[in-house]
């Protein structure tokens, strides 16, 4: 009976006014609360614009233009006053005085090589005008009158008559005078390229003495008969040439 009871009072209710109140009040709270939180949303939404603006406020940076002013020139009126006020004489900077660089003569380029000089030609003349009676002869023996025998001979003897004029065959330095024993009376002079030429069976008393120097042409002295080592012979001239002490062929210096 209770069940029965129960059930006829909430068909009861849903069919009688009671039903309508409670869904009024239902919707009523809906409606309510989607205001409140469209209101809320609404609000919110402003706060952050606010926020947001302000912060950009403070952000912003103003930009200020500042105009040149440009200089105005004084008026004819002001000048009279102004050159007042400036001293009576004004000496004027005196101009700066600068020293012209002389012109620098052109040097010639170099380039790279280094120029030697020509050498000027070494000219030889005959000591004494004759003919070459015996020649010169280290490596081949020759057979010597005088001492009956086979020997090398180191220079040239060229035929003359007794007290002709023996000349210096070349430019140089008298660098002895002396008697040898086999060839009587020897001038030597050095021409300072490790070349001497050598004048022997000259007369006992020469024309130069050691030191003299003599050029190419000038009389050394005169042909003699000093020279016991080849007494045998006619009267000559011995000439001979050496090279930095060696034995050379005096034809290669003579002119021909």
């Amino acid at each position: 009976m209770n069940s029965s009871s129960s059930g006829k009072k909430l068909e009861g209710f849903f069919t009688g006014k009671g039903f309508y109140i409670v869904l009024f009040l239902c919707a009523a709270v809906i409606g309510v609360s989607a205001w409140m939180m469209a209101a809320g949303n609404e609000t919110m939404a402003k706060d952050v614009s606010s926020v947001n603006r302000s912060s950009l406020d403070n952000k912003r940076v103003e930009t200020v233009y500042v105009t040149p002013q440009v200089p105005t020139q004084p008026s004819l009126a002001q000048e009279p006053a102004q050159s007042a006020m400036a001293p009576e004489t004004q000496e004027e900077a005196p101009a700066l005085e600068t020293e012209e660089e002389p012109e620098q003569a052109l040097q010639p380029v170099w380039n790279g090589e280094e120029e030697v000089p020509a050498a000027a030609p070494v000219s030889y003349v005959w000591p004494v005008s004759g003919e070459l009676e015996r020649p010169f002869s280290t490596e081949k023996l020759l057979y010597d009158v005088t001492m009956k025998d086979w020997r090398t001979h180191d220079g040239v003897d060229i035929a003359a008559a007794l007290g002709d004029t023996v000349s210096a065959a070349r430019a140089g330095t008298v660098e002895s005078v002396e008697t040898d024993d086999l060839y009587g009376t020897v001038v030597t002079v050095s021409h300072g390229d490790g070349v001497r030429t050598v004048y022997a069976n000259l007369a006992e008393t020469p024309a130069v003495s050691a030191g003299d120097w003599v050029e190419a042409g000038d009389v050394l002295g005169s042909v003699g008969v000093t020279a016991l080592g080849e007494i045998g012979q006619g009267i000559h001239l011995h000439f001979a040439v050496t090279v930095d002490g060696r034995s050379a062929d005096p034809m290669d210096y003579l002119p021909a």
